[in-house]
């Protein structure tokens, strides 16, 4: 009889989760040695292959000895916490992976926590241990205090360390010798993670902890199977978190993951994470069980978001020219499904028309989902984030979400983050360097703050900065906050950019657009090196006569515009400002594009 273990595999972004995998895969005979297996094989999304991180959790399995190892790969973004919270409900261990050189960072302090506060004992992987300036004795030391910082018990401070190098494909149980593969892991893994404390006597329940949906069999629901046996045909009941009755249906298919892909099984236990399809209305967190169920499991509190964006129609002239999904239902529909299937994703409707407002965990979340419907042929108008206050339910006082920011810099650039870190109401709560010249910076700031720091950093640190950030807890209000100094500059006219026009607009400021781009009235066509908004004429052509000029004319030589990524301009707006988001296109728009009307608001802004 096969053995059950269900773990998930839980590390700060980049340490190295999807890479081990890869190697497990390979040498527990899930991938055939002539198979060819790209690497990142869990990393199936375009956008997680481009951006190299994990941005939907998802399951696996290999069979080792007797057992078959139900492996799990979470994000280790924070922005994407709500996938790992859901997650841990379906696993009874865990890996946690620490880099050998940048040890602890602040997503490894989200991640275990959550372990942490399900009760479940995580085997510490050092990961990358053929870097050459690995220190795994003081990343073990830096561990162990995180342990003890979130207060874990004495069966948890106790926990199995193994070295590894997923790359190379080989873990040790020593710090000294490396090992010739991944055998040790393994046979930690089978030791070290219980077996799954369920009943399979019971009546069948599962609780419902993924979504996605199928074009050939509809919607398939994933979880851990908590008690009892289910055959493909069996009647089943989903209920939600209340008790109330969803629907009650039959099942189609049960699927079971093994190593890439997920094989059809008739029937499966208690204690195996499946996927099953049949149900058309039940989503995350529903019970499914038999159809005499009446109480539903215990669903895990997700932490509530901390960021929104609104999200409308494109009203723009240039609207409807490149994407095919472009009107307000069209826009519900896809928020309102993602929503569904991604609970740390709030979706509201908002009173002005045609407009939904999205809550996310972060920037990066909230950006992750407009650029995949951008992919998928929407187009749409994006606001500027703003962060979701609260107000504190015993003191009456206004609260907004404060993260911790984690920053390693050459020393020569300390002075600079620190000031403008400052300057974002951000205040320094350690300081300490960490050899070879960097030093690591560790702010309490507000989210405020850090919208559109990124770049900024970036650029103050010469692109060897890395910061990383961690939401906190809510405090006090922290007061008006400095915005952007620049104004913009704003096309007063329709047509396409000519390069003389744009030339003479050079020394304005810094431009956004190249010759015979389309613009229009109320477009952004740059940065203004003053703090008013000006409104110019990107359209003047040179006026031709038939009369020789004395001087030779010189050919127009432009300097690059600056051209930005999605999450740049969600970062660079203002206000008033709005992103007009297309497959092929990212303009910057005036929320009005009529030169009257914003004097208007404007003046209405003032009175107020």
């Amino acid at each position: 009889m096969t053995v059950l273990r269900n773990l998930a595999i839980i590390a700060h972004v980049d340490h190295g989760k999807t890479t081990l995998i890869d190697a497990l895969l390979q040498q527990s005979g899930a991938v055939r040695a002539h198979q060819q297996l790209a690497d990142r094989a869990m990393d199936s999304n375009d956008l997680e292959r481009e951006r190299g991180i994990t941005i939907l959790a998802k399951c696996t399995a290999v069979a080792w000895k007797d057992y078959r190892l139900n492996i799990v790969d979470t994000p280790g973004h924070a922005d994407f916490g709500g996938e790992v919270e859901r997650i841990l409900d379906m696993v009874d261990g865990a890996l946690l992976l620490v880099d050998s050189a940048e040890s602890v960072r602040p997503q490894t302090k989200f991640v275990l926590s959550k372990a942490l506060a399900k009760g479940l004992r995580p085997i510490v992987v050092v990961n990358k241990m053929d870097r050459p300036d690995a220190r795994p004795d003081t990343v073990l030391n830096e561990v162990f205090d995180l342990f003890a910082a979130l207060g874990a018990d004495e069966e948890q401070l106790d926990f199995r360390v193994v070295y590894a190098s997923g790359r190379s494909g080989w873990a040790s149980l020593d710090a000294v010798t490396s090992g010739e593969n991944l055998h040790p892991l393994l046979d930690v893994i089978v030791e070290h993670v219980p077996a799954p404390d369920v009943d399979r006597d019971a009546p069948f329940t599962m609780l419902a902890t993924m979504i996605e949906n199928d074009p050939y069999i509809g919607r398939v629901l994933t979880g851990r199977i908590v008690s009892g046996v289910i055959k493909v045909n069996q009647p089943v009941r989903a209920l939600r978190r209340d008790g109330t009755v969803v629907e009650d249906a039959r099942l189609t298919k049960i699927l079971r993951s093994d190593g890439l892909k997920r094989e059809s099984v008739d029937t499966a236990e208690a204690g195996d994470i499946v996927s099953i399809a049949g149900l058309s209305k039940a989503t995350v967190a529903d019970t499914i069980g038999t159809s005499t169920i009446t109480e539903p499991l215990a669903a895990r509190p997700i932490d509530p978001p901390t960021m929104a964006v609104s999200i409308s129609v494109n009203d723009s002239p240039l609207s409807g020219q490149e994407g095919d999904k472009v009107t307000s239902r069209m826009i519900r529909d896809r928020l309102f499904r993602e929503a569904e299937s991604n609970v740390a994703i709030r979706v509201t409707e908002l009173p002005s028309k045609d407009a939904y407002e999205v809550a996310g965990r972060g920037e990066l979340q909230l950006g992750v989902l407009v650029e995949t419907m951008r992919r998928e042929g929407f187009e749409m108008s994006i606001s500027r984030p703003r962060v979701l206050f609260r107000e504190n339910a015993e003191t009456g006082q206004l609260e907004e979400p404060i993260e911790e920011v984690h920053v390693d810099v050459d020393e020569e650039y300390t002075g600079v983050v620190v000031e403008k870190m400052s300057l974002r109401k951000a205040e320094m709560t350690d300081m300490t360097p960490t050899g070879g010249g960097k030093t690591r910076i560790v702010f309490m700031a507000p989210s405020r703050g850090l919208i559109g720091y990124r770049s900024e950093f970036l650029s103050d640190t010469r692109g060897t900065g890395v910061l990383n950030r961690l939401f906190s807890h809510y405090g006090p209000h922290k007061g008006d906050m400095e915005g952007r100094r620049n104004g913009v500059l704003v096309s007063n006219s329709t047509g396409e950019a000519v390069a003389y026009a744009l030339w003479n607009l050079e020394e304005r400021g810094m431009l956004f657009v190249e010759p015979q781009t389309k613009i229009y009235g109320g477009m952004l066509v740059g940065e203004h090196n003053r703090g008013n908004d000006l409104d110019v004429n990107a359209l003047k052509a040179k006026q031709l006569t038939n009369i020789r000029s004395s001087g030779k004319d010189d050919a127009i030589r432009l300097t690059p515009p600056k051209l930005m990524s999605l999450e740049e301009a969600i970062a660079y707006i203002e206000e008033d400002e709005l992103i007009e988001v297309t497959p092929k296109s990212i303009r910057l728009r005036k929320r009005y594009l009529d030169p009257n009307e914003r004097k208007r608001a404007a003046r209405a802004g003032d009175s107020a």
